[in-house]
């Protein structure tokens, strides 16, 4: 069965509204963290207030994909919704920080669902060679929230109060709970039944907790070579292993093996890894450069990183344009990687003398080369999977896109924290020593240097991935491999 323009329309504005509220708030309580911790006298353990909600939205990711393959988009995206709005309700009413936490962790269950489910929809009514042009929707929806959510939560903790950010989802959840049922009512309510791996759905969210954990441990909490990172990081690997043998003979797999028998698929993903690994190294990184080298303040720097946002937005939908017209993604993605790896050398290498504008427009290069990735890879994947395992494949990109961000940002503030030692404690307290530090530049450039290294990695794996022809329909899918 084939959509009409009408009805695809209909199905993206309903889910639309559910992708903003996974993403923004994501950023939205960064700003807020300070009056949190002051209105609940918790600040040493602060951290957990954002940890908690990356943590559950990334572990239960890739059990909402398979869910909507057995039981249909709607009836799982539907409660979803109603959990998100539920959490933020509590996190709204919470008195201390332990209750903040738990509650972010449950809003967290509820976000996984918003985005895996949303994307997958996606894949439901539009062809692969479609699929660009109304990811480039998505990806501005994306942008948007990414690039309002701090100010947004700026302002609404100065001028009402910090719980104000939660309140405010009941409304748009309400908005998005309505809108969603009458926008997916135009889907086919293909159901397949059968068990739910919640065996490999327990070892995912064990692995990816410890491999997070582990993450925001080092470098902050505890050395790098303390046994409590490494002994996540070792608990990680084996819990992985311990997953990849139980998938392999689960009879309904969480993440099917047999989609790993493909390496471009396998290519794919790694290259959604480095990517967010990238964008999350940015978007840490990029202020905290103008502030502390240029001698921005806080609005300022929000300013001037706001054209590498809307950059990436512009060339999400440039990419998903060009796909529609080329029926191919290789080489979009490879053109973006390309951008990507420059842009970050020349971060790493251009003088400081520069005056401002050149170092914002070779960000807002940046941005492009990163919007050209972001939907190739998400197309590439989707239309690599067999219809069957499409919810599953796009949720094994999004927990490895997840990943990344988490690695990407924390990668960035490691090197800046190596490179400075104990003057990086004066951040936020007495900007104009710091800026004075001449090791500050040389942090700065090491961090991009080494995220040009990244972006030429995905370079040299996007090189080997097969230049595949996006399909014209949607029914016209692969067998699953390995059948």
């Amino acid at each position: 069965m084939e959509y009409t323009h009408k009805q695809r329309l209909q199905v993206i504005f309903g889910i639309i509204l559910c992708m903003l509220l996974a993403a923004i708030d994501q950023t939205v309580v960064i700003p807020a963290v300070p009056a949190i911790g002051a209105d609940l006298h918790g600040f040493s353990h602060l951290s957990w207030v954002v940890t908690a909600y990356l943590l559950t939205s990334t572990a239960t990711t890739p059990l909402y994909g398979r869910l909507s393959d057995q039981f249909g988009r709607k009836n799982t995206l539907i409660p979803s919704i109603i959990l998100f709005v539920a959490a933020s309700c509590l996190c709204a009413a919470s008195q201390t920080l332990p209750e903040l936490v738990g509650a972010r962790a449950l809003q967290g269950i509820g976000g996984g669902g918003l985005f895996a489910i949303s994307q997958a929809a996606i894949a439901d009514v539009v062809s692969p060679r479609e699929r660009g042009k109304y990811q480039g929707w998505l990806a501005g929806t994306w942008g948007v929230a990414s690039t309002a959510g701090p100010v947004v939560g700026g302002w609404v903790t100065d001028h009402l109060t910090w719980r104000w950010i939660f309140w405010f989802n009941l409304p748009l959840g309400i908005a998005a709970l309505i809108l969603s049922q009458i926008g997916l009512r135009q889907l086919r309510q293909v159901t397949r039944g059968g068990r739910i791996d919640f065996a490999g759905a327990g070892l995912l969210t064990l692995a990816v907790t410890a491999f997070l954990l582990g993450l925001s441990w080092g470098g902050h909490s505890y050395a790098w070579t303390s046994s409590h990172v490494v002994g996540s990081f070792a608990a990680g690997f084996v819990l992985i292993a311990a997953l990849w043998a139980w998938e392999q003979r689960a009879s309904t797999p969480l993440l099917p093996i047999r989609l790993f028998a493909n390496g471009s698929f396998n290519r794919l993903v790694v290259v959604g890894f480095l990517t967010a690994l990238i964008m999350f190294a940015a978007i840490f990184s990029l202020p905290l450069f103008f502030q502390l080298v240029f001698h921005a303040n806080a609005a300022q720097s929000g300013w001037e990183i706001m054209p590498f946002l809307v950059a990436s937005t512009i060339g999400a939908y440039t990419a998903g344009q060009l796909a529609r017209r080329l029926g191919r993604t290789r080489g979009l993605m490879l053109i973006g990687l390309g951008a990507t790896t420059i842009g970050f050398l020349l971060l790493g290498c251009l003088p400081d003398t520069l005056p401002l504008p050149v170092i914002v427009t070779v960000c807002f290069a940046v941005g492009v080369g990163l919007g050209f990735i972001l939907p190739s890879t998400l197309v590439a994947v989707q239309n690599s999977a067999p219809r069957a395992d499409i919810g599953a494949a796009t949720a094994t990109l999004l927990l490895l896109r997840a990943m990344g961000g988490a690695f990407g940002a924390t990668l960035a503030g490691t090197i800046l924290t190596m490179r400075l030692g104990n003057a990086i404690d004066q951040l936020g307290n007495a900007h104009h020593t710091l800026s004075d530090n001449p090791a500050l530049p040389a942090a700065f450039h090491i961090t991009f240097l080494a995220v040009a290294g990244f972006a030429a990695l995905g370079l040299l794996i996007g090189l080997k991935v097969e230049d595949v022809a996006l399909r014209e329909t949607i029914d016209s899918e692969p067998e699953p491999i390995g059948h």
